[in-house]
């Protein structure tokens, strides 16, 4: 079972001190954010983070860049009982759209806010009368769902940061308190993985990286 190692009565920590002092191979954070592993919800089983980790995971949640200080988030972690009143409304939206859906089809709805041990919904609360611009405000609900991520690895839990169609379900939205005109930008499901996951496929830095002297759309020196 993943453990939690909390620190206790550390010094503040300066930050100009050891600047430059740190060796590549002794960065185990770079180690951790390199090899981070999302791990598909439907492999994802008991144990869950306990109350205590979950605190942590949420409050490095919101450890996230917030342009104008709007905390432009809302987080709702689902208790059981809630993720199965979520199947429920689940199943309801699907069968209206679907009628003539198995009962395989119904139970995979039913069952899926109920995948793993915890889930957090991730949802926007903009201010569009503020003067950061909405897609700002958007970007910083997105860190939010990757710092999640990026606790429960540290943690020794297992995460996926899934939307899938409810996300964008207006029934579903009002059975979460999520105003119409904002947005439901992640499901994560977290709990231990039941296998390792295989590494996927990354780009080659080359590919989407450029290290550039001059702008592209500059004219050429003389020209």
């Amino acid at each position: 079972m993943p453990t939690t190692d909390i620190a206790e009565d550390r010094p503040p920590v300066n930050e100009s001190q050891g600047r430059g002092r740190i060796e590549i191979n002794d960065l185990p954070t770079i180690d951790l954010l390199r090899s981070r592993r999302s791990v598909v919800a439907n492999l994802i089983g008991e144990p869950g983070p306990s109350r205590e980790q979950l605190d942590l995971i949420l409050t490095a949640g919101i450890r996230v860049p917030d342009h104008g200080k709007i905390g432009p988030w809302r987080m709702q972690v689902l208790g059981k009982q809630a993720q199965a009143a979520l199947g429920d409304v689940l199943v309801q939206e699907f069968l209206a759209k679907f009628p003539e859906a198995n009962e395989k089809q119904v139970a995979f709805e039913r069952n899926r806010p109920q995948r793993t041990p915890n889930l957090i919904v991730v949802s926007s609360r903009l201010n569009r009368q503020h003067k950061v611009p909405e897609i700002e405000q958007l970007l910083s609900c997105g860190a939010v769902c990757t710092n999640l991520l990026n606790a429960c690895a540290a943690l020794g839990f297992a995460a996926q940061w899934l939307t899938e169609w409810p996300a964008y379900n207006e029934a579903v939205k009002a059975a979460l308190g999520v105003p119409a005109d904002q947005h439901i930008v992640g499901l994560v499901y977290i709990g231990t993985a039941a296998e390792a996951p295989g590494e996927r496929v990354r780009p080659d830095l080359e590919t989407v990286v450029d290290f550039m002297e001059t702008l592209p759309g500059s004219a050429a020196p003389g020209a």
